[in-house]
């Protein structure tokens, strides 16, 4: 939940060398981060136990000669090895009698109750000079990864067109939290007979006999994985997931960050604090006096949980999986200049601007398709004095003429930054206002979505707001803004030669993907 604050930090302090202290679970999460620089595993329980665990963890940290200590959770602890390190300015939420070891005590925030983790987190920012729109957490499979888990699931029977749903029965936190094995079982069964789908039932260790006792509820046998896989395998087969069915719990946040469609069964817990980041889930509750009571195993009647039916998730199921399959909330995010038409520098003369060639068919195939088409652009011309957002609107405008007189080709938004690049503000790419205002605009779901553009800016918007980013070689210098993203250790999902060719792997992909109910 810390993701969006990690990345927040890369992007305004690029030059900072990030260690990540976590624990084993968390650390795994993060190995292919190009947010992190280290990673420094916390192990409590293990060597890192306890006062002298305290004590080797401060030593161990001492090494690493930091300069800032950036204490996102309430832990006395952490602010302890933080202080043992000798670490010379340490930030955290002023909390759990932790202020006197902190040099830089923040304030917890008046509506902390009412905050969502992510917001929480991203609170302490602005003490670092950060400022941030509340973004969705991404995480990073390698395509090696991605590789053997096709290659496991190929071994299991399943193909790379099939409906493939997860179910994730258990709970780390107890059993408070866990909804009836032999509902879980009664909703995959009505998954098997409505839409064909295959079931993956993931677990951690210990679970493994919960994950036998919803298989063998089952009438068709699904592929058990609870307590056999690492945290890495477990991210690349959620991926692959088309939709997970989950309690609340971490593998929710991890098939949320690689855009998977989350069932989430909540009960004694808060979705206020801790439901699925982004627009591509529901959470499903029963409205009981006691929730959220936070215990980790229920004292009375479990009402929260066993108030919540079978043909309840199977709906709300269905429905986000029909929502999720189809192409009306998907949108292409076409930059303007160098991808859509030739980049003249600054255009402000109508008259000036032509398109590429194939470019209003490749529009106009994305209308035909049902998919919308937003422009997103970067227009400092008008903070610099260069022209007036009139000249601009006269530019689009011709753009909008050229596309419809060309193929019948149309625009369903366009955006702008107008602003000049050291003000700062929200709305310059790769910063996401512009994605942000189009989506709710729109109504789209930026999780299946894309982004074009031929400038490393378009890419690294992309990555910031989960999109798949596909690079075009039609700007000034393309070689240029491709070393430029291996440098910031950023990856566009495709290169190819034009707007066309982009279109064409679009689609292919949303087909490949594609699975009606």
């Amino acid at each position: 939940m810390f993701a969006p604050a990690l990345a927040a930090i890369r992007h305004a302090y690029p030059q900072w060398h990030l260690t990540l202290l976590a624990k084993p679970a968390s650390a795994s999460l993060f190995e292919r981060s190009p947010d992190i620089d280290d990673v420094v595993v916390y192990r409590d329980p293990g060597i890192h136990s306890g006062w002298r665990g305290l004590l080797k963890l401060g030593h161990d940290l001492k090494t690493g000669e930091y300069d800032l200590a950036l204490l996102f959770q309430n832990s006395i602890g952490a602010a302890v090895a933080a202080r043992l390190a000798g670490i010379p300015i340490r930030l955290g939420y002023d909390t759990d009698g932790r202020g006197w070891l902190l040099t830089h005590p923040v304030a917890r925030p008046g509506n902390a109750k009412h905050l969502s983790l992510i917001g929480y987190f991203r609170g302490l920012l602005p003490s670092l000079g950060i400022t941030s729109e509340e973004t969705a957490p991404v995480l990073h499979a390698s395509d090696d990864e991605d590789l053997r888990a096709a290659a496991l699931l190929r071994n299991h029977g399943v193909g790379s067109t099939d409906l493939l749903i997860g179910l994730n029965p258990g709970s780390v936190y107890g059993t408070a939290k866990q909804w009836s094995f032999r509902r879980y079982a009664a909703v995959a069964n009505r998954f098997v007979e409505a839409v064909g789908a295959k079931i993956i039932i993931f677990g951690g260790p210990g679970e493994e006999e919960l994950g036998s006792r919803v298989a063998q509820a089952m009438r068709t046998g699904p592929i058990v994985l609870s307590g056999k896989t690492t945290v890495r395998e477990l991210m690349a087969l959620l991926k692959r997931c088309h939709m997970l069915l989950t309690n609340d719990t971490g593998p929710m946040h991890v098939a949320a960050a690689f855009g998977v469609p989350v069932v989430a069964i909540f009960g004694p817990t808060d979705p206020a604090a801790t439901a699925p980041a982004g627009m591509n889930h529901v959470v499903v509750t029963a409205q009981v006096g006691c929730s959220p009571c936070l215990l980790r195993a229920c004292p009375i009647d479990h009402a929260c949980m066993n108030g919540i039916e079978e043909q309840e998730v199977f709906g709300a199921a269905m429905a986000l999986l029909k929502r999720s399959r189809s192409t009306t909330d998907i949108a292409v995010f076409l930059d303007r200049d160098g991808t859509i038409n030739y980049d003249p520098g600054y255009l402000s003369d109508p008259g000036a601007l032509k398109l590429f060639p194939g470019a209003a068919s490749a529009i106009a195939h994305l209308n035909a398709e049902g998919i919308k088409t937003v422009v997103v652009s970067n227009q400092s011309g008008i903070g610099r004095g260069l022209f007036t957002e009139s000249a601009l609107a006269e530019v689009h405008g011709r753009l909008r003429d050229l596309l419809r007189a060309e193929v019948g080709a149309t625009l369903d938004g366009i955006y702008y930054c107008p602003h000049h690049p050291d003000v700062g503000c929200q709305c310059r790419k790769p910063r996401q206002e512009m994605l942000i205002r189009a989506s709710k605009d729109l109504h789209l779901n930026i999780g299946r979505s894309y982004m074009i553009g031929d400038k490393a800016s378009d890419i690294s918007l992309a990555v910031n707001a989960r999109l798949k980013g596909i690079f075009v070689k039609t700007g000034h210098d393309p070689d240029g803004e491709l070393t430029r993203l291996r440098e910031e250790g950023v990856q566009p999902h495709h290169v190819t030669e034009n707007l066309r060719m982009a279109v064409e792997w679009i689609l292919t992909d949303i087909r490949s993907n594609a699975q009606p109910p």
